[in-house]
């Protein structure tokens, strides 16, 4: 099933997700539903608070972005970053919730992550590259942090009206959208 991705200014996007119980939801019918989502929209990654469930995990699959992240495919529940390290490096970083708008951020080259797969196995990893910043920006989504939050002041103010069109709605997009409700 393909969901209507949550666009800024729907309040499920700045909010602390919770954690998954075990047992409590079929996650791989999720997952498989989130992976068909972010394909649809042409996205490497994809946060449960974007279809409008705040619950802890996320799906990525980088292959489509760069060659070299074939077999990047993952399924996350519960991660925790344990930490971040290395230089920090500027990635121009869009986002299927903020359409149309790009911008670099900073963030260091290593994460290393504690998670759970669809199967409820739990891993220990560490990513780096363009890898580790999918992560940090999809862990972000469930922390309730957007990529436009690390901008400057300026910037903001120089995208406050195209956020604002598209919490309106007035954007257009290859994939269904979820409006804000007001």
């Amino acid at each position: 099933m393909i969901y209507p991705i949550v666009v800024y200014g729907d309040p499920v996007l700045k909010k602390r997700a919770e954690d998954i119980e075990k047992e409590s939801l079929d996650v791989k019918t999720l997952a498989a539903d989130m992976f068909e989502t972010m394909y649809a929209a042409s996205g490497v990654g994809l946060a449960a608070p974007q279809i409008g469930k705040s619950i802890r995990m996320f799906v990525v699959d980088g292959e489509p972005m760069d060659e070299e992240l074939k077999g990047f495919k993952k399924v996350f529940i519960n991660p925790q970053i344990l930490g971040e390290e290395g230089e920090e490096w500027a990635f121009e970083e869009g986002c299927l919730s903020i359409p149309g708008i790009r911008a670099d951020v900073f963030r260091p080259e290593k994460v290393r992550v504690h998670y759970f797969d669809e199967d409820w196995n739990e891993h220990e990893e560490t990513f780096e590259g363009v890898a580790a910043r999918i992560i940090q920006h999809e862990y972000d989504h469930i922390e309730g942090v957007l990529f436009t939050d690390y901008l400057s002041g300026l910037k903001k103010r120089l995208l406050q009206s195209k956020l604002q069109n598209i919490s309106k709605g007035q954007v257009k997009t290859d994939y269904r959208i979820q409006i804000p409700k007001k």
